[in-house]
């Protein structure tokens, strides 16, 4: 079943079947991983509802954070297994200086701990990944990503973390608009809101990506690394 299930209405999902909407984009041969914003500032430290984890960290999206970050991990071992590019977009410390628009619409966002900005230890970065500092939605606005992808040879990025429908989404449509393919494996993204995690995970099918089962996700990685067609 679609995370949308029951939320996009049939009238609408008839709509988008008639266009022609949704068709499957595949992958190429050189896939990277991207893992975007795997901070405790949007998990918080320990598994919780999110009412109670808005407590520590105005930005966490509570124990359905923690949910994708056991999903995460076992995409970035099947990456490092394969000897696969990992790269980490991750929200730079913000200050007064630097917090943008974003702190007009969460001032709070200026007053997060250094701690918050730390990894979460369950899929912090090895010594051989590329860390990408952002200070904007997409990890591509701003940083050097699409230079690195470039220089890997990339050609599909698989894009996890969160938000779903903020830093996740706003980086799947520039990979999109650069012609990367994308793969979005479902239970490796997450939000705050269901409501925007699954209209928005049905936004990305419909036109920028590809939006799988994560166990469909690896065995597109495992073709494609094999010279299969994913």
């Amino acid at each position: 079943m679609q995370p949308w299930h029951n939320i996009v209405t049939e009238e609408d999902l008839d709509i988008y079947r008639r266009a022609g909407f949704g068709t499957p984009s595949g992958m190429g041969k050189r896939p990277a991983l991207l893992v975007i914003d795997t901070q405790y500032r949007t998990v918080g430290e320990t598994p919780r509802a999110i009412r109670e984890a808005l407590k520590e960290f105005p930005t966490s999206c509570g124990d359905v954070g923690w949910s994708a970050i056991a999903n995460i991990a076992k995409l970035i071992a099947g990456f490092r297994a394969l000897k696969l590019p990992i790269i980490y977009p991750h929200v730079a410390p913000k200050t007064v200086h630097d917090g943008g628009r974003f702190a007009d619409k969460l001032p709070g966002i200026t007053a997060i701990s250094a701690r918050g900005y730390e990894f979460v230890s369950d899929v912090a970065p090895s010594a051989d990944d590329i860390l990408i500092p952002k200070y904007h939605p997409s990890a591509f606005f701003g940083t050097a990503l699409a230079s690195h992808l470039v220089n890997l040879g990339v050609d599909t990025v698989f894009v996890t973390g969160c938000t779903t429908s903020g830093c996740v989404r706003a980086t799947v449509v520039d990979a999109f608009s650069l012609n990367y393919k994308v793969v979005v494996p479902e239970e490796c993204v997450f939000d705050r809101s269901t409501v925007s995690h699954a209209v928005n995970l049905f936004d990305m099918s419909s036109k920028y990506g590809d939006v799988v089962k994560l166990e469909e996700a690896m065995h597109m990685l495992s073709r494609s690394v094999s010279g299969g067609v994913a």
